[in-house]
């Protein structure tokens, strides 16, 4: 099994951004697929996650409507767009999946991270 996330880079506070998370090696609908982050001296920390088909979304409050999560099962891959991004944004972003939406419950697969900077 392969997560591949990619999409980060350097972008300017305010500006916007889309990572990609490309699975294989799984069956992708079966899997609620999530966006973690993890900031220089802090924990890895949630972002969002969207369900099997994409009806149900959640986000952290950090993030709540400035970022938007969503999937396309076809091509089993999950996006993360990030809008009115802060500097605070600026971390190694993490996609997951996993069996069930609790936000607590351990992950089953992770991909690499990919790296995020949102300048001042």
């Amino acid at each position: 099994v392969q997560l591949q996330a990619s999409g980060g880079g350097l972008v300017q506070a305010g500006g916007s951004l889309r990572l990609s998370c490309t699975a294989s090696g799984l069956t992708f609908s079966s899997y609620v697929m999530v966006w973690l982050r993890q900031a220089p001296g802090k924990e890895r920390e949630f972002v969002a996650h969207i369900s099997w088909g994409g009806g149900t979304t959640t986000y952290a409050d950090s993030v709540k409507g400035r970022f938007t999560i969503s999937r396309d099962n076809a091509k089993n891959t999950a996006y993360l767009q990030m809008n009115s991004l802060k500097p605070e944004d600026t971390a190694v972003y993490y996609c997951a999946a996993k069996s069930n939406l609790r936000i607590t419950s351990p992950y089953d697969y992770w991909g690499q991270g990919t790296q995020f900077t949102v300048s001042s």
